[in-house]
């Protein structure tokens, strides 16, 4: 099968992104605008202008639409507040499903606010994020694994997003691993892709994605070692993928460990995403032709197109025919 083949059969494929659905706020601000405040004397940040985009879960969704995937959703845990309303908003804009999301009184919505200097482009301030720092409640988790059951049957490919990095507050709690792991049983023609920057060894049965670095400290937890191997058979049967940045991926699997070269690019603009771009035409590729190998060739390929892009790229099914063409 080319390509082209695979791309045109995401078109008959449905996704579900499970996990910490983020607001993103693009905030440009002048350098001149830095007056001192009247009422402290701290100097200001003039913010002159902002944009929203779904972030961590919402880039791996926004990824599978602009894929062509036929039908994206996404579940997971937000604030009733106003970044909830504009999370929601700009989901619907981009034509991602919202309607699966539980939204918590008192809980603020995962924000995480980038400082770009209006002058050079440049993000050169600390990043100012909202965060939840609380357990959420059994309720809640209740909530999410209904929806999550009863949503299952629709979706060809389960992408779990697990970007939380406090110890509460997250989306994916043990309740919804242990959901995850008794529908790749239940579900053996599924998809589940699990991306964990921090609790990747407690998921079972799942494509796991971790890169070099969340791997090794995988390892380090489990072992005291690096051992990619070990890694695999603590998670399941289904395959273990490494990105490895420029050097492409590795796969593991009952044949040993295998490289999947990166697609070239001299220059990248701006790594931030390519992993979520990597995720999301990697697991829509391996739900239409069953290949892992097929799909971290053709994850390795949206990874180098949105890496040439500002802030969190998305690929296109007519970018990745063409970062083909230049190999």
């Amino acid at each position: 099968m080319t390509t082209r083949e695979i791309l045109d059969r995401f078109r008959g494929l449905s996704a579900l992104v499970v996990g910490d659905i983020c607001l993103d706020r693009w905030c440009r601000y002048d350098p001149a605008a830095a007056d001192l405040s009247r009422e402290t004397g701290i100097p200001r940040i003039g913010v002159v202008s902002a944009r929203t985009t779904a972030g961590a879960g919402g880039t791996v969704a926004n990824n599978l639409i602009d894929l062509g995937a036929g039908r994206v959703a996404v579940l997971g845990v937000i604030g009733h507040d106003g970044y909830g309303y504009e999370l929601k908003r700009e989901l619907a804009l981009r034509q991602i499903d919202p309607s699966l999301l539980v939204e918590v009184h008192g809980m603020q919505t995962f924000t995480y606010t980038k400082l770009i200097n209006n002058d050079t482009g440049v993000e050169d301030l600390p990043r100012v994020d909202f965060i939840t720092t609380h357990e959420l409640s059994e309720e809640v988790y209740d909530m999410l694994i209904e929806r999550f059951w009863l949503a299952l049957p629709e979706f060809d490919a389960v992408l779990v997003s697990d970007q939380a990095e406090t110890e509460h507050g997250g989306t994916v709690s043990a309740p919804l691993r242990d959901a995850l792991s008794q529908a790749t049983m239940e579900c053996p023609d599924k998809v589940f892709w699990v991306d964990s920057r921090m609790r990747l060894e407690l998921f079972r049965g799942v494509v796991a994605k971790p890169n070099l670095l969340e791997a090794e400290l995988a390892c380090q937890r489990l072992f005291g070692r690096m051992d990619l191997e070990r890694l695999r058979r603590h998670i399941g049967d289904r395959p273990l993928v490494v990105t490895c940045g420029a050097e492409g991926a590795r796969i593991v699997d009952d044949g040993g460990i295998h490289t999947v070269p990166g697609a070239s690019v001299a220059s990248p603009i701006d790594i931030c995403g390519a992993g979520d771009g990597f995720s999301a035409a990697a697991a829509l590729t391996l739900a239409a032709t069953s290949s892992i190998f097929e799909a971290v060739r053709i994850g390795n390929l949206a990874a180098s197109v949105t890496i040439m892009k500002p802030g969190t790229g998305t690929a296109t099914p007519a970018e990745v025919l063409e970062a083909e063409s230049r190999q």
